[in-house]
């Protein structure tokens, strides 16, 4: 039993006991023409077909929810019923057979547009279902108008049934054919700009970039403008608070089809607030997206209670906002907005997928680089507190360095160098790098530093000191339980001394340094030919069982050192040797400064955004003329301690520096008596002006003098406790030929 709307049930009791086609030969024995009753309706109807229409949208559309939710899609629903219902009557009328009858534009229309706006397939099928029986129950009421034998509805439908149902299987079957194609092309192109989405977002770690590739992907494949905003707290790596009355973003982006962006109510890197419980604090905090329609549901109460994006929306009548949340690891990171005002097409439930697909591969994005800039901001502060912020000034050289951390993927190196003030007017310089990127590389890079000065205190030879270090770190390795290609490094340990103008290196593994000799009189413009120190290279820091060997050679005065790291000749699109080369027509080049040096240097070799950190170290070197050095030869004689005293009183007189004279006399006559008494020859006592004023007394003996508290009826065991207490610092370091005992003491004055 059927009924449609507030029609009587049609009884198909005649049809149960007769069938349709008894009917039909019981209905035509009365002498009833079946086919000329049904045209006879059509005919009638005919006129009625826009209320007929009407009424079977009307029964669709409260059970079809896409329809009833969407106003063009209703529109389009009453002009395929009437294209429907036209169809039908007129193929009825002219008695046509339903394989040519091909289903309406309209209907195609409305299939596909459904299809477009995210509606089930089984919406459109059981839009023709419900039409087809609203049909059949208004054909059976103008029927039973048209006649008063019982049987002739019956056997009237029973006859229509037949016709109709074959008219909604090929129209149905086209209407799906349509849908499905539409779905396919839409789910085409959301692929498509899912992977262009994936190819043109996240191609680098820098939020700020995320963000606008989110914005111009958004813009060419979905909105006419884009805003993407992010929580402070989210860009610091910290949980952000979600129960405050405002949730405060930070405009970091946004794109739009008109040049300048003048939708924009926010300039990007400035603050806006949301009520809580506005549409996009609640995105943000519940990770729910929404859709605004501010042309037929009003203006949204944060948008009408802000007059400067009420007027926005009003003077380029943005009609819809997609809100998509940027949420990664379930941490909620800032929103995304969608808006539309030169598209006239509202936004559907396909489009907000779409801005969901997109906002969440962004999010992913924009999380790894805030995670990366927190860990890079933090191995980078980390790194620079290590290194020294200022070279102390030493005048056995002038200095200049640099230091640029890489810009690339890879985080903060462990790149480092220093400058070492060493006893007898000395200076150590190092450069450094340890293997791997991040906090580890720099924590590791601070360790080998201090261990690099704990051991220059000591005064080693520098393959001796590397072989120190090289048991540090392999030490490290043990302790941490990790391999050598985890934990290494490599490392340049050079020393100048401005008496003798020589220079001692040796090298764990790293690339050697390069030295300019000072420009002659004649040198055209001033130009010098940069060299590179030859000498074998050490395995890294480590590996172990290999030895380090040192380098002796003569620089002059006013010649140039340059240590560095491999970022600074290594790169995208250059070879070692080719930077080599060019490091060597840099170096050559003159400059009014030592800083001048080193700033063309970095200009001319390390891009904006250098692949590897990059350390550089400049030293031009001094030497101590003879007026500053004086020097005496002592036998192994206690009665020429005398001799060694008045040397001593003679040259501080020649200095001006007669109020050390006391003090010194004590400190020589300690330091020579040890040397005599205790080591072997040759004895030589050196004098040296510098910064400070130096007593070396050297012997060929390798025993080392101890600080000790004398007793109170000991002879002796006080001359290194009153070497001690007359001078500022004071130690003992070992040569090839023996050992060298020192004492440093001020100057009463400023330095000559």
């Amino acid at each position: 039993m059927l009924s449609v709307g507030g029609s009587q049930p049609i009884e198909p009791s005649g049809i149960a006991r007769y069938g349709v086609k008894g009917m039909i030969r019981y209905i035509r024995y009365m002498g009833i023409d079946v086919a000329a009753l049904l045209r006879e309706v059509t005919l009638r109807l005919q006129p009625h077909s826009h209320e007929l229409a009407e009424r079977l949208v009307t029964l669709v559309s409260e059970a079809v929810p896409t329809v009833s939710a969407n106003e063009d899609l209703a529109d389009l629903a009453l002009l395929s019923v009437e294209q429907h219902v036209d169809t039908m009557l007129g193929m009825i009328e002219h008695g046509r057979d339903t394989a040519d009858v091909e289903a309406p534009p309209a209907a195609i229309e409305f299939a596909t547009r459904l299809a477009e706006y995210g509606g089930d397939i089984s919406e459109l099928l059981r839009s023709y279902r419900l039409g087809h029986v609203a049909a059949l129950g208004l054909f059976r009421e103008e029927v039973a108008r048209s006649t008063t034998e019982p049987e002739v509805p019956s056997a009237v439908l029973g006859s229509l049934v037949e016709l109709s149902f074959a008219y909604v299987d090929r129209t149905s079957g086209q209407a799906v054919a349509a849908y499905q194609e539409a779905r396919d092309r839409l789910l085409q192109k959301r692929l498509l700009a899912v992977n262009e989405a994936g190819r043109r977002i996240g191609t680098s770690l820098d939020i700020t970039r995320t963000a606008q590739e989110l914005a111009e992907v958004g813009v060419d494949n979905l909105a006419d403008f884009v805003a993407v905003d992010l929580l402070d707290a989210a860009l610091f790596a910290e949980e952000p608070p979600l129960d405050a009355d405002m949730v405060t973003l930070r405009r970091i982006a946004h794109h739009s089809v008109l040049e300048g962006c003048p939708e924009a109510v926010v300039p990007t890197g400035h603050t806006h607030s949301y009520p809580y419980g506005s549409g996009p604090a609640e995105a943000v905090t519940t990770g729910r997206p929404a859709r605004y329609r501010t042309a037929a549901d009003g203006l949204p109460s944060w948008i009408a209670d802000s007059a400067p994006h009420r007027r926005s929306v009003e003077a380029f009548g943005i009609h819809d906002v997609l809100m998509t949340p940027l949420w990664a690891r379930g941490v909620p990171l800032g929103i995304a907005q969608f808006f539309r005002h030169r598209d006239a097409t509202p936004f559907d439930g396909n489009d907000l997928l779409l801005a969901q697909e997109i906002a969440s591969r962004a999010a992913v994005h924009i999380d790894s680089a805030r995670r990366y800039t927190h860990q890079r901001t933090t191995a980078l502060a980390l790194q620079q507190n290590l290194l020294p912020s200022v070279v102390t000034a030493h005048s056995a050289v002038d200095t200049a360095v640099r230091y640029l951390p890489s810009g690339g993927r890879s985080g903060v190196g462990g790149d480092w160098y220093d400058v070492i003030p060493l006893s007898g007017a000395r200076v150590a310089l190092v450069v450094g790098d340890v293997v791997g990127r991040g906090l580890y590389a720099s924590a590791t890079m601070g360790r080998l530093r201090t261990a690099v000065r704990t051991l220059a205190d000591v005064d080693l030879m520098p393959d001796e000191l590397l072989t120190h270090l090289d048991d540090v770190v392999i030490r490290s390795q043990h302790e941490e339980g990790r391999l050598p290609d985890e934990i290494s490094a490599t490392c340049l340990y050079a020393v100048y001394d401005p008496v003798t103008r020589v220079c001692s290196l040796a090298s764990a593994g790293h690339v050697l340094p390069a030295w300019v000799p000072p420009a002659v009189d004649g040198d055209r413009a001033g130009i010098r030919e940069a060299r590179f120190v030859e000498a074998p290279t050490g395995p890294p820091l480590g590996f172990g069982g290999l030895p380090f060997e040192t380098v002796q050679f003569e620089v002059p005065e006013g010649s140039i050192l340059a240590l560095f790291t491999d970022g600074l000749i290594e790169g995208a699109g250059r070879d070692p040797a080719g930077g080599l080369a060019k490091l060597r027509e840099l170096l050559g080049r003159p400059g009014p400064s030592l800083d001048a040096v080193c700033d063309g240097i970095v200009e001319g070799m390390v891009p904006a955004r250098p692949t590897d950190d990059v350390a550089l170290l400049l030293a031009r070197t001094r030497a101590l003329d003879a007026d500053h050095v004086t020097t005496l030869e002592l036998p192994s004689d206690p009665s020429l301690i005398s001799r060694a005293r008045s040397f001593a009183t003679d040259r501080l007189t020649a200095w001006n520096l007669d109020e050390l004279a006391f003090s010194t006399e004590l400190i020589v006559s300690e330091l020579v008596t040890n040397a005599i008494r205790y080591g072997r020859q040759p004895v030589t006592l050196r004098l040296i002006l510098q910064s400070t004023l130096i007593c070396e007394v050297a012997d060929g003996a390798n025993t080392s003098p101890h600080l000790r508290r004398a007793r109170i009826f000991d002879e002796g065991g006080r001359g290194l406790f009153l070497v001690a207490q007359l001078s500022n610092s004071w130690g003992t370091r070992y040569t090839r030929e023996g050992k060298v005992i020192w004492a440093e003491q001020t100057l009463p004055g400023p330095p000559p």
